[in-house]
């Protein structure tokens, strides 16, 4: 069975779709205090799929403890968390002296709560794999670039990719490989939250040619919009956009689009606008092979 909340129905009836699942819906109830009641489904199987997407996670992470402790009172053996986005992995380390590397932190408590773990790429800088931070067996990290690939080589013929800096490398390398697309990483500077800086590589030639800039997750967008800045200046005659994670906190969309951004794509791991292809078949896969 595939559990889901309310909000998710959408990416919920897809991912059924996809893998044969029975689908149903958690019911939620907030009281005026803000505190959250839930109700389960009567009859559950032994194995359930439980679908949370942890975007804005602080009260889906209270939403998940509930659901995954009323799941196992109710007799669920195994629980496979599908969260499609994954939070808190930026934290990796105490960058500074009482500082909480709350990658850790919040990835033992998913990690006591489920029984497995299926997410699309997580954030890892310092990490070199998933289960380092969520210790759970397994906690596959797929990815989704090679989705972005093939959509910008249908939209667009032969783009070159471009990542904004080096912690993009990974997923335009993916994306450049599945789809025959050159590619470059740009070097940044971050200076604060909002405050950052894009350069091209040196001897890079954009001029004419259709530009697309690829990242993992777009939230400010400062990052994306500078990089698009950037291949502007240097001549590029298009510059589209493609990220897994359409976060886009506060102005963010704006903010890449007043650069000179055209199309700007994501994946459907956070429903928003920009939605323009599903992670629910890659997921499906994986998950036909770990429900066996």
């Amino acid at each position: 069975m595939l559990l889901f909340f309310p909000e998710e129905e959408g990416f919920a009836r897809r991912l059924a779709a996809a893998t044969g699942l029975e689908a149903a819906p958690i019911e939620r109830h907030r009281f005026p205090d803000g505190e959250i009641k839930l109700r389960l489904p009567e009859r559950l199987p032994e194995k359930v799929v439980l679908l949370r997407g942890l975007d804005r996670p602080n009260e889906k992470l209270v939403e998940l403890l509930l659901a995954s402790a009323g799941l196992h009172e109710a007799g669920v053996r195994r629980i496979v968390l599908v969260a499609p986005y994954f939070p808190y992995l930026r934290q990796d380390k105490a960058f500074a002296p009482g500082e909480v590397a709350s990658a850790f932190v919040v990835g033992r408590f998913v990690a006591s709560c489920v029984e497995a773990l299926v997410t699309v790429d997580p954030h890892l800088h310092r990490i070199a794999r998933l289960d380092e931070a969520v210790p759970v067996t397994p906690a596959l990290a797929l990815c989704a670039a090679p989705l972005l690939g093939e959509l910008a080589a249908r939209e667009r013929g032969r783009p070159l990719l471009v990542g904004p800096d080096e912690e993009s490398r990974a997923w335009v390398e993916a994306a450049a490989h599945a789809s025959g697309l050159e590619y470059a990483v740009g070097r940044k500077e971050r200076r604060g939250d909002r405050d950052v800086a894009v350069t091209l590589p040196e001897g890079l030639n954009v001029r004419g040619r259709a530009a697309v800039v690829l990242d993992d997750v777009a939230s400010t967008g400062r990052t994306l919009a500078q990089a698009v800045r950037a291949l502007r200046s240097a001549g590029a005659a298009t510059v589209d956009v493609a990220v897994t994670h359409a976060l886009f906190v506060e102005d963010a969309l704006e903010t890449v689009r007043a650069a000179g951004a055209g199309a700007i794509w994501s994946t459907d791991t956070i429903a928003h606008p920009t939605n323009a292809v599903s992670v629910a078949p890659l997921i499906a896969q994986a998950l036909a092979a770990l429900l066996r």
